[in-house]
């Protein structure tokens, strides 16, 4: 990928290790673009590639039980990351659910692309859309549907 992105990394307590194991996968992808992520993931990542050899800018916010994943979701409504990756622990409760849900509600607000897997992750550090210059991401739509003007657009006269 030709064009620097913002990418945000956040991992629960019980994916940090996944969330490290892909970021050293995509080190040479990743050290091409600035890293932002919540406290102890972005300590973890910065460990890994130095031991990797890797120069990337990486950036740590608090952790995110004391408002990482809030100071993320920020960036996100000032138009300052390009994609996120938040690896989630679905498995066991969170204490701050509330700046989780708030992360992600801003990242589909903001049509900001947020990937909760690796194997999502995979595809979007690697899609292509990313270098084309005439491909601009439409801005959601939040407008009561409507069957008659659906009916139009599958139907054209």
């Amino acid at each position: 990928m030709k064009k620097s992105l913002t990418i945000a990394l956040v991992a629960h307590d019980n994916r940090k290790s996944d969330l490290v194991e892909w970021a050293v996968f995509n080190a040479e992808e990743l050290s091409q673009h600035h890293l932002v992520c919540t406290g102890t993931t972005g300590t973890l990542v910065k460990e890994a590639f130095e031991k990797k050899g890797v120069k990337a800018d990486v950036h740590c916010m608090n952790s995110g039980p004391l408002g990482g994943d809030a100071e993320i979701a920020a960036l996100v409504v000032q138009h300052k990351i390009n994609l996120a990756i938040f690896l989630i622990d679905d498995l066991n409760p969170q204490p701050h659910e509330a700046d989780i849900q708030m992360l992600l509600r801003q990242c589909r607000v903001h049509n900001v692309p947020i990937a909760c897997n690796r194997y999502s992750a995979d595809l979007m550090i690697t899609s292509t859309l990313w270098d084309k210059d005439d491909y601009v991401p439409l801005k959601p739509k939040y407008v009561p549907f409507d069957r008659a003007a659906f009916e139009k657009m599958i139907r054209p006269e």
